[in-house]
């Protein structure tokens, strides 16, 4: 796994390099003290993993996962436990309290590279997992967890659980971006996840009426019904 550290401290970053050395599985691509530097590295390297500070100069851990389109595995380094709570609604993979312990740092690793082998398989462009931030809430969304995607504008809309908040995302940008295996884009403004299907019926005009888990309505334009029939063997 490749991965990369996000620390303000020289004197962490280079304990957490020491810590890591018991770790072959993961190699530490790039170093960065600020969130600037670590996007400039994420866009360039295939990042698979970040060791990420919330209290970072500037911009902090949280800026840093909003600027990003495609989010790697994060684990959270900090000083400061008033953030553990916050950390885990991003849906982190741990939260490590510096000084790290060892045996903490074991049980992350350990994690990490569970889910990157789940992972692995699947298309390297295609997204994982999405940053959303709206107002104080701020969640890191599974793809497989999020119902549909609705257009508004030059944001969409996400549907997961019981919320649905706007990420600034076009609905083109992330249909390029989404497993089309399991995202179907219905119409102009929504795109599905096909696992979250309700129920299926008949509309006017050659159209088909989607209700979703979450009660949500979606019609199926003309044009792409027969693409939906045909995906799902109607």
């Amino acid at each position: 796994m490749k991965a990369l550290i996000v620390e303000d401290s020289r004197l962490a970053r280079k304990d957490l390099v020491e810590l890591l050395k018991s770790y072959p599985e993961i190699e530490i691509v790039e170093q960065a003290a600020n969130a600037n530097d670590a996007y400039s590295i994420i866009t360039k390297e295939n990042i698979d993993l970040i060791f990420l500070d919330i209290n970072l100069p500037g911009k902090n851990g949280f800026d840093l996962l909003e600027m990003l389109d495609t989010v790697p595995l994060v684990i959270f380094t900090t000083a400061y436990d008033e953030y553990a709570i916050k950390a885990y609604e991003y849906n982190a993979l741990d939260y490590l309290l510096k000084p790290i312990k060892p045996e903490m740092l074991s049980r992350a690793v350990a994690k990490a590279v569970k889910t990157f082998e789940k992972e692995k398989p699947s298309d390297s462009i295609l997204l994982k997992r999405v940053f959303i931030k709206d107002g104080m809430k701020c969640w890191l969304v599974n793809l497989s967890d999020i119902i549909a995607f609705e257009s508004e504008g030059n944001y969409s809309r996400v549907h997961f659980e019981n919320n649905k908040p706007l990420i600034y995302k076009s609905l083109n940008m992330i249909e390029e971006k989404v497993d089309p295996a399991i995202f179907f884009r219905a119409n102009r403004k929504q795109i599905i996840n096909l696992n979250y299907i309700k129920s299926v019926k008949e509309g006017i005009a050659n159209t088909l009426k989607i209700t979703m888990s979450n009660e949500l309505v979606i019609e199926v334009s003309r044009r792409n019904t027969h693409k939906f029939k045909s995906l799902l063997s109607f």
